[in-house]
């Protein structure tokens, strides 16, 4: 038996075939070559991801991006904003490859700016649970309809707590965001799985998460609380080679892995949500209908996002036996 689904809603999209969706030079035109180029790799939906940059480089892109959030085009598929920074704990390791110099410190007025930029379009924001008056900018996201996401932090129990308190409910991209060495008792990872209010970002692409440890945080967190993400970087389509972006020495190697040698860190993805899907389907630790549920149902459910928001053209087949996705018209 073959099962067929829509398409995958991806909550972390950072750009697509040499393209940034942060980038200083931006172009429209730019921006939609990538756009097209995600939806026609197997994801239906996805919130465009701008990581942490200069404040007028929010100011420049957030504008120029709404003008395809709001093309009809693009209604149901392009859902809205996912802001991955700059309210992030600027530290090494926790900083990962975005740049501590631009990371801010959580202000209300910064975060009613962006979504003034972004004409009401932010949907999800990623923030350091650990840094001092994060719970005064939390409440005012949820206020505001934002989901608000732990990342690139070093939070732990207490910290997530206090988080939890004042209406965050995820966890982004749970496993990395890290130093390479931390605590091994008191950490965010043991602190993230425990927390029962939170649900968990994965990346499944094979490389930011050991298969050990995706079927550990799974299980610890259940499939209701658990939401598959790609962390797309702009080299996702990319040929392997050596790349400059956000900063950073990238180099994208032959097996897909895309880090940074100099920072010992990976600057995203490389893969796409159907890549991500079908190395979580290769581990055999979920039903095809568990599958759907963390790829589709929840993200969708996660960003308060109702039936009417996602539409899908995409056709997707299933095959149970050889544990494998494929676009139905390939």
């Amino acid at each position: 038996m073959t099962y067929t689904c829509d398409g995958f809603v991806d909550l972390q999209v950072n750009g697509y075939l040499g393209i940034s969706f942060g980038s200083a030079d931006l172009t429209e035109e730019d921006a939609r070559k990538a756009c097209d180029g995600i939806l026609a790799s197997g994801t239906a939906a996805f919130l465009i991801t701008v990581t942490t940059n200069p404040i007028d480089r929010f100011e420049r892109n957030l504008p120029l991006l709404c003008k395809l959030i709001n093309d009809p085009a693009y209604k149901g598929r392009l859902l809205g904003f996912h802001l991955e920074g700059p309210f992030l704990n600027p530290k090494p390791g926790a900083i990962g490859a975005h740049n501590p110099d631009w990371c801010q410190p959580p202000k209300i007025e910064i975060l009613e700016k962006f979504q003034e930029w972004a004409q009401g379009h932010v949907r999800l924001i990623t923030v350091a649970a650990d840094l001092p008056g994060v719970e005064d900018l939390c409440k005012h996201a949820v206020s505001m309809g934002i989901c608000v996401s732990s990342g690139h932090t070093l939070a732990e129990t207490d910290d997530l707590n206090r988080l939890a308190e004042a209406g965050g409910n995820a966890l982004t991209h749970l496993g990395n965001g890290l130093p390479n060495e931390i605590h091994r008792h008191h950490n965010p990872i043991w602190s993230g799985l425990a927390h029962d209010d939170y649900t968990a970002m994965i990346i499944t692409d094979g490389h930011h998460l050991p298969a050990e440890l995706q079927k550990v945080m799974i299980e610890a967190k259940g499939v209701d609380k658990t939401v598959v993400v790609s962390d797309a970087s702009s080299m996702a389509g990319m040929p392997p080679g050596r790349y400059q972006g956000m900063g950073n020495l990238i180099v994208l190697e032959e097996n897909g892995l895309l880090h940074n040698p100099e920072k010992q860190c990976m600057v995203g993805s490389s893969a796409m949500m159907f890549q991500c899907m079908n190395q979580l389907a290769g581990l055999d630790l979920l039903s095809y209908e568990e599958m759907i549920q963390v790829s589709i149902t929840n993200p969708l459910k996660l960003i308060n996002a109702s039936s009417d928001d996602y539409q899908s053209d995409l056709s997707i087949s299933y095959d149970p036996q050889s544990k494998r996705f494929s676009l139905a018209n390939s």
